[in-house]
């Protein structure tokens, strides 16, 4: 069973899949850092959230 991440996070993970698929890859720490660059996150938190999801959906996307 996995984690249930809330909706505002899934839709801003995706949206900024969506508009830069090219600077996303299955990096963790590399994803934290492009989501801090091209979101306003204002947490830690959030940021890592955000970045986790990215990194499950490329992951997913690759398989």
């Amino acid at each position: 069973m996995g984690k249930i991440r809330p909706t505002y996070i899934k839709r801003i993970s995706e949206d900024l899949v969506k508009k830069f698929p090219d600077k996303f890859n299955t990096d963790f720490e590399h994803n934290k850092n492009m989501v801090r660059e091209l979101a306003d996150v204002y947490t830690a938190t959030m940021r890592n959230r955000i970045a986790g999801y990215v990194t499950r959906t490329k992951k997913k996307e690759e398989t």
